[in-house]
């Protein structure tokens, strides 16, 4: 019962790059240096569109190329995301990240893609990789109807989770590389909850046993815990691992992230005007307010909040939110925040929430893989132009990985 002895990783997802060239751009204009100013081993936890694994996997070349330039900045690479399918820097990502959602065949080809490129990256000492993936779909066909196709259910998503499964594990036959996928929790989405995820997985693990595939299953397919997504929900976050860990379902991937929250929002208009400043047009940034504590509690996941969700920040909101959310007793927003921060400005973080999950994780009977991912870098309030960023965006990058590194090395 420990951490992983794995080097610590951020994921790269946080600088733009649609060309294997640009990814090794950012490996050795930013990860690198990380590294060095961090002083110890460190991980790229890359992000490859559709476009650079297609690259790699079409040029010999070009894999070839990102080896090197992973060995010349003396990183290892053990996990990949591959939640975002194309430009993750674009004007306007929003809901569009979540598409191809896991009942189109493309999202299956993608990941597996993604997998046979990273047994590649895996060194000879590292036998097990993860690669976290879409929460299925995105769950509010409301918000844009002409955008994205009606939500994925949880039937139409096994088949393809279980066709991934059992490739996973022929992957590993050829290559003696286990690649493990890792689903990722969020807001607003068709896996949102720990009980949305258990339900789920209870449903997967049925349909493989009745395919025959149920150790496979079970040792390919699980999670990615965001905490920043898990701590947005008001969730408590021991009992949410524990309850995790009870049903089987394995935390393959640890996203150590800080969310926003705000106390008492109608006392606080001048918090609610700095929120403000947090509305910005590429990514989403689901609202959600804590209205009371029910009466009920499940026996594992302690008492749940009474939660109503808004699926993204705007200014109009945040100065002028409807009643419910301005009578709420607190609110928590989807925007990835430095973790290595308690506060910014008048509003909190959830960095406390990050503490425990990573204490939590400390008594699982096995080691996820850990990595920060702070891709909010380049939109947050009085961030440079992009193109300009790099010694800032370094000196944060850095500031982020020393104090995890020191939150890791005080967990007994």
């Amino acid at each position: 019962m420990s951490l992983s002895p794995l080097p610590l990783g951020y994921c790269t997802n946080v600088h733009p790059a649609t060309t294997a060239a640009e990814v090794n751009v950012g490996l050795q204009q930013f990860t690198g240096p990380v590294s060095r100013q961090l002083g110890q081993p460190m991980a790229a936890g890359l992000w490859l569109a559709k476009t650079v694994v297609d690259e790699l996997r079409a040029n010999p070349a070009s894999l070839a190329q990102l080896q090197q330039s992973l060995a010349d900045e003396h990183l290892v690479c053990y996990s990949l995301n591959a939640f975002p399918y194309g430009n993750f820097h674009g004007s306007r990502v929003k809901e569009q990240v979540y598409l191809p959602d896991w009942s189109a065949a493309s999202r299956v080809e993608y990941t597996l893609a993604c997998a046979e490129v990273l047994a590649q990256l895996l060194p000879p000492h590292i036998s097990e990789g993860s690669i976290s993936t879409v929460p299925l779909g995105f769950a509010n066909t409301t918000y844009a109807p002409a955008a994205i196709p009606q939500a994925v259910t949880f039937a139409a998503a096994i088949p393809n989770v279980l066709e991934v499964a059992k490739r996973l594990k022929e992957l590993e036959s050829r290559t003696g590389k286990l690649i493990r996928l890792a689903i990722e929790p969020e807001p607003c989405c068709v896996l949102e909850t720990t009980p949305q995820a258990i339900e789920f997985f209870d449903l997967l693990f049925n349909s493989a046993a009745d395919q025959g595939v149920l150790e496979t299953t079970q040792q390919t397919i699980g999670l990615c815990y965001d905490v920043c997504h898990q701590a947005v929900e008001f969730e408590e976050i021991s009992p949410s691992i524990a309850a995790l860990d009870q049903r089987g379902i394995r935390i393959n991937k640890l996203h150590i992230t800080c969310a926003l929250h705000l106390d008492r929002p109608a006392d606080n208009p001048a918090a609610r005007q700095y929120l403000a400043s947090f509305a910005e047009p590429r990514y989403l940034h689901q609202t959600i307010a804590r209205t009371a504590t029910a009466n009920g509690s499940d026996i594992t996941l302690g008492a749940s909040p009474r939660v109503i969700r808004h699926v993204d920040l705007s200014q109009e909101f945040a100065m002028n939110p409807p009643q419910p959310f301005l009578e709420a007793d607190a609110w928590r927003i989807h925007f990835h925040v430095p973790v290595n921060q308690e506060h910014v400005g008048p509003l909190s973080t959830t960095r406390p929430q990050l503490e425990e999950a990573i204490a939590a994780v400390a008594t699982l009977s096995y080691a996820p893989h850990l990595e920060v991912e702070t891709y909010t870098w380049p939109v947050l309030p009085g961030s440079a132009p992009s193109g300009s960023t790099k010694v800032d965006l370094v000196a944060g990058l850095t500031a982020e990985m020393k104090s995890t590194q020191l939150l890791l090395n005080s967990i007994p």
